[in-house]
């Protein structure tokens, strides 16, 4: 063969929505993949002579062809929709500015914000996801292809959803993609709970799928524009621009469904209450129990942003006119500070510090203590540092190919990719795991027949291994 062939990938209900595009000119063969819609990227080998490089590419090809790629026409299916969230920020009319500790500026407008343990992430809309100490140091950076909505935990795991339809694993040092979401849904928010994913978009459509990468149910609630979703072991809660929802988590029915003040804008979740942020200047909490208001916490302009204290002692919100607030849990306003650097867009609390992005893309660090908040109502704050990524920082990027090993040089846990009942599984075969119990594995790399190794796996409620680590093909 030579010249250029094109195939793609659009499963009509699925989450397949990609290109595939080889071209062979002389001894150099280019390959250019990616979703439907955007650019891609792009791989260049070259060869001892022109035959051996069309027959490189004929197997390339035959590769793509065997895993239900087809024939078709560059631009002629729609790339997927993507709804980038539209936010003004007024200056702040508060008295006294935050205490700030740190800031880091990510170069984009940012909506994505996890707090661990041990460190802090922040993804940003170019596809930056970064991972600093609690003491602002920069420690590493992910470059994803797309832009990224939100930044989820699930236990030991960290998922990135993206623009482009993936949700990437970041837990590892090579991010790979976990979750890929169908096409014709435009994705607002995630959260994942024991390895299933749950996906709120613009039409108010929620969208449940499982450790296996499988759809399991959807549900079309009353109001579109769906900002927030969170899950428990008991049911899903869906906030949209008619209030909030509550799905029984299997996806057997609506558990019940509580009008908002306002559009819900984002949500946060306690053990026993959610919390919804709304364009009518309120957070209000909802029992999960039964969708009960218990308390609603009233700022001065639209909310973007809410979080809680453990157990919800206290509630923070961040509101369009770059003020961060704090509340008792009945309601009572403690206090309103600027934030110092635009509206917080998400946040999150840990250990007396208060975690947010705000619209010019950083992440900001505020000391929440009971005593920094007194002296910065008299006028008295730190002077924020401006935290500066290291010129070597480590970069990490989705793996564009699957390194290979031999069977003799491998070291690691083995698994394969089986067929059973007309679907790829992937089982575990060394020794000392329950061998029936399915692994969670990139859909897009399973062949049957196949096996990898992996540097560790760990079960997960439900009956299922999760990988840690690289994953490399045995041959």
């Amino acid at each position: 063969m030579s010249g250029t062939t094109y195939l793609e990938l659009s499963q009509e209900g699925g989450g397949a929505h990609k290109f595939y595009e080889v071209t062979v000119a002389g001894t150099v063969v280019s390959v250019r993949y990616g979703r439907i819609g955007a650019a891609g990227q792009q791989q260049t080998s070259s060869f001892p002579t022109a035959e051996k490089a069309r027959a490189a590419a004929a197997r390339k090809i035959g590769e793509k062809v065997r895993k239900g790629y087809a024939p078709a026409v560059a631009g002629q299916r729609a790339a997927r929709p993507v709804t980038r969230r539209q936010v003004a920020s007024a200056p702040s009319t508060a008295r006294a500015v935050a205490p700030v500790l740190w800031r880091f500026r990510t170069g984009a407008a940012a909506f994505g914000i996890h707090i661990a343990e041990d460190r802090c992430w922040v993804g940003n809309q170019n596809g930056d996801v970064y991972t600093l100490g609690h003491d602002g140091e920069v420690l590493a950076r992910y470059q994803l292809p797309d832009g990224v909505k939100c930044l989820v935990a699930d236990d030991f795991w960290i998922y990135a959803g993206c623009d482009d339809g993936t949700v990437y694993d970041l837990s590892s040092k090579l991010p790979f993609a976990a979750y890929a979401i169908t096409p014709d849904v435009d994705i607002f928010w995630l959260d994942i709970h024991e390895g299933v994913l749950n996906v709120a978009d613009r039409n108010g459509g929620l969208t449940v799928i499982d450790h296996e990468d499988e759809y399991q149910w959807s549900r079309r609630s009353a109001g579109a524009h769906a900002w927030m979703v969170r899950r428990d072991g008991a049911a899903v809660y869906h906030g949209h621009q008619q209030g909030v929802t509550a799905y029984s988590a299997d996806g057997s029915g609506e558990l019940w469904h509580t009008p908002t003040t306002g559009a819900v804008l984002f949500g946060w979740q306690e053990d026993d209450a959610v919390y919804a942020g709304t364009d009518r200047r309120v957070v209000q909490r909802l029992a999960k129990e039964d969708g009960a208001l218990h308390a609603t916490y009233r700022c001065d302009t639209v909310v973007y942003s809410c979080a809680t204290a453990p157990g919800g002692r206290y509630v923070f919100a961040g509101d369009s006119a770059s003020s961060v607030y704090c509340f008792d849990a009945d309601g009572t306003r403690l206090w309103k500070l600027g934030t110092g650097g635009g509206s917080a867009l998400s946040m999150q609390y840990l250990d007396e510090k208060l975690y947010m992005v705000t619209t010019d893309g950083s992440l900001v660090c505020v000391d929440a203590s009971d005593a920094a908040i007194a002296a910065a109502r008299s006028g008295t704050v730190p002077v924020a540092r401006d935290v500066k990524s290291a010129a070597a920082l480590p970069t990490y990027t989705p793996s564009a190919t699957l390194r290979t090993v031999a069977s003799t040089a491998a070291s690691g846990i083995v698994v394969e990719c089986v067929q059973e009942s007309g679907r790829l599984r992937v089982h575990v075969v060394s020794g000392g795991y329950e061998p029936s119990w399915n692994v969670q594995f990139p859909r897009h790399i399973r062949r049957p027949g196949v096996r990898y190794v992996v540097d560790d796996l760990s079960p997960a409620p439900g009956g299922f291994y999760r990988v840690r680590g690289e994953i490399r093909q045995l041959v």
